[in-house]
């Protein structure tokens, strides 16, 4: 049977080497952050390629996804996955020490309550964590998907804090080692964790994650199961404009066939391919519009004023209220709504509650999705 995951061992083992790396200036000590946008495979690459390399060497890998539960509390997410870590001899960590055919865990008493293990409880992060480190003696990888979502809440805020205690007691000489390995659909939602000496992680080494290449696009074609190939060069452009996600791609092929599941004539495979690429583009380009266009004057000037300002936007300063009233006048000549700090702070919460901005627990605030400002580009929407 054929493997259903591309995998980019190359890339992984590059990525494991780095975080592992143990010297006492090495960059991924203080933490690892990949940033990407959704939907490139990172989260995929994550849990097939780089946990696998990291267990190969040794590391002991706890992975939390920030989004899979987006009603969970961040740092309840993170709380959860240390004392599921902790719970039993038969908990995922052991198994996969065990799995690995490594003898020398130690499955005795941890002397506390897992139940304890908290933010503000009986046992601190940092203490449990360094629990584990002693019974598996091993480096712990902290694997935090979407780590973004952790900046909005308190509570996230506060795990963050708590792992950064937890990373520098157990780097030190007394255990295993700890290192945080975070990822984001945001460059700058994610550098909000690390662009001040009031955040968790402080100078944590940042790097864009790259997007799947050609490698993957020949992947992809021996494994379309269609009678003829795609032309690899043709298909790499399509991809390239279906901004590297790899389900629009497995979208338009699943759109090849015609209602009595016949495939386009070999002469017409190509050309079908990319008409349906751009449809899956177009329809989820459509999705997104189709929000922006519902909203209020006042929500749309707040929305493109944050897409010009990019990561300068203030959302109270006099210039961006200025530069939203500018807008306002643009989309509503005869609005009698006042661009007020008031107005402007239920307009951001608006564009929240429609998933098109994203608000730090401190009151910064991004575009929830950062291709959105180029698609409002390209239908003329950010004049």
């Amino acid at each position: 049977m054929a493997d259903p995951v591309f995998h980019r061992p190359d890339l992984a083992n590059e990525l494991a080497d780095a975080i592992l790396a143990d010297g006492a200036l090495a960059p991924a000590r203080s933490g690892l952050f990949l940033a990407a946008p959704r939907r490139t495979g990172k989260s995929t690459f994550l849990r097939e390629d780089l946990m696998p390399a990291l267990e190969n060497r040794g590391a002991a890998v706890l992975y939390v996804d920030l989004w899979a539960d987006k009603a969970m509390e961040p740092g309840l997410a993170i709380v959860s996955l240390v004392r599921a870590a902790l719970a039993s001899e038969d908990g995922a960590v052991l198994k996969m020490f065990r799995k690995a055919g490594l003898d020398k865990v130690n499955v005795g008493g941890l002397g506390f309550d897992v139940g304890k293990v908290g933010l503000g409880t009986g046992v601190t992060l940092s203490q449990a964590l360094a629990a584990l480190s002693d019974r598996v003696e091993a480096p712990i990888v902290l694997m935090i998907d979407e780590a973004q979502h952790a900046a909005t809440t308190e509570g996230g805020n506060n795990a963050l804090f708590a792992l950064k205690a937890a990373r520098d007691e157990l780097n030190s000489s007394a255990h295993h080692g700890l290192r945080i390995v975070a990822t984001g659909s945001s460059r700058p939602k994610l550098a909000l964790l690390r662009a001040s000496k009031d955040q968790a992680f402080f100078r944590a080494m940042m790097r864009n994650f790259p997007p799947l290449d050609a490698r993957f696009v020949q992947w992809f074609i021996a494994n379309t199961g269609l009678p003829t190939p795609l032309d690899a060069a043709r298909t790499e452009a399509a991809f390239r404009r279906a901004a590297w996600r790899p389900e629009v791609l497995v979208q338009a092929l699943g759109d090849l066939p015609d209602d009595n599941g016949a495939w386009p004539p070999a002469d017409r495979l190509d050309d079908a391919f990319e008409a349906a690429v751009a449809a899956a583009i177009e329809e989820s380009d459509e999705v997104m519009l189709k929000v922006v266009r519902a909203l209020t004057p006042l929500q749309g000037a707040v929305l493109r004023v944050m897409g010009a300002q990019g990561e300068d936007y203030s959302p109270y300063a006099a210039a961006t209220l200025e530069a939203v009233a500018g807008q306002l006048a643009r989309l509503d000549p005869n609005s009698s709504v006042k661009p007020d700090v008031p107005n402007v702070q239920s307009a951001l919460e608006a564009l929240q509650v429609k998933s098109l901005v994203w608000r730090a627990a401190h009151g910064e605030y991004a575009l929830e999705e950062q291709g959105l400002v180029d698609l409002m580009r390209s239908k003329g929407l950010m004049a």
